[in-house]
């Protein structure tokens, strides 16, 4: 399958949070929060809408060039149930009549979204901008340290053309498994209809994060490891034939475990310290730095790789 990422945008909020600011009010040492999650400053929004972040991304990417013909938004938390979150995006670009919808896979939303939109390319669709905006600030809970000061809120976008020309990427794996028996590590259980606020015992911490950190890592670990060896045997390549690794932010301790499977320090990009877990928009603004300060060059073998609520693993490897 061959299209061209041609651009991509990047946009965090200006506020920052620092370790420093947290402490006290988390109850634990700025060290402490350091070794948990590797995150030194997370970016924190103003406005809690997503759509805003998205929107600011989703102009870098689009530049002075005509507008898309199909909108992606892919995010895992959106600014209200209904209407779909990809239609406010829409009306933060100023853009009428252009079909959207949302492609929601938690923290994989980026890399579903992609999957989604290499696959409409074609006949149907051209040209399609694909969003990851998130505001994870609004549903900290700061009586759960380890999850609360792990967050950052963020956004990143990609344009993505059909094209089979020289400087066309190709898609050479994709790969995406779910295991329900994940799914209490990471959860935000009210907002749907079974904890709906309106019940008279509705409780605040329903609407609220939360994360088994410890958990998550364990679980995670066998999984990614169990798709890493299908994504060899399937390619027949190996941790060593891949040029870079651009990883969903998980946390610190998570990217730190990456070398285990094989792949050098050096090329894994690692934005976490400075940005937190941005949940889907982690993987893409790692991407967009990662093309920005010149790490992926045309031919290089780019591996996409995430975790997300679920508990899901996916991973997507590019020739670029």
């Amino acid at each position: 399958m061959k299209f061209r990422i041609s651009s991509t945008g990047f946009y965090v909020p200006p506020d920052i949070e620092t370790a420093e600011d947290l402490s006290a009010r988390v109850g634990r040492s700025v060290e402490w929060i350091r070794s948990r999650t590797g995150v030194e400053h997370r970016h924190v929004a103003r406005i809690p809408d997503g759509t805003l972040l998205g929107a600011e991304a989703a102009r870098q990417a689009l530049g002075d060039g005509p507008p898309p013909d199909l909108v992606i938004n892919g995010s895992g938390l959106p600014r209200q149930v209904i209407p779909d979150n990809s239609t406010f995006l829409l009306d933060a670009l100023g853009l009428e009549g252009i079909p959207c919808f949302t492609v929601h896979a938690t923290c994989l939303s980026f890399l579903v979204g992609l999957k989604v939109a290499t696959s409409m390319l074609g006949a149907s669709f051209s040209r399609i901008l694909l969003v990851s905006a998130e505001v994870t600030s609004v549903g900290r809970d700061f009586n759960e340290p380890e999850s609360c000061v792990l967050l950052g809120d963020g956004a990143s976008a990609a344009v993505i053309y059909s094209a089979n020309d020289q400087v066309a990427s190709e898609l050479l794996f994709w790969d995406m498994e779910t295991w329900p028996s994940g799914a209490d590590l990471a959860t935000v259980k009210g907002g749907g209809t079974l904890l709906h606020p309106n019940r008279p015992d509705a409780k605040l911490e329903e609407q609220l994060f939360h994360m088994s950190g410890p958990r998550i890592y364990r679980f995670a670990r066998e999984k990614v490891e169990g798709l890493l060896q299908k994504l060899w045997n399937e390619t027949g390549l190996s941790a060593s034939d891949i040029d870079l690794v651009v990883p969903h932010q998980a946390s610190g301790p998570a990217l730190a475990a990456l070398p285990r499977y094989g792949f050098p320090e050096e090329k894994i990009v690692n934005i976490v310290g400075e940005y937190g877990n941005c949940v889907a928009a982690s993987l893409p603004m790692a991407l967009h730095v990662a093309l920005d300060t010149g790490r992926i060059h045309k031919g290089d073998k780019v591996l996409l790789i995430g975790t997300g609520a679920g508990l899901s693993v996916a991973a997507a490897l590019l020739r670029w």
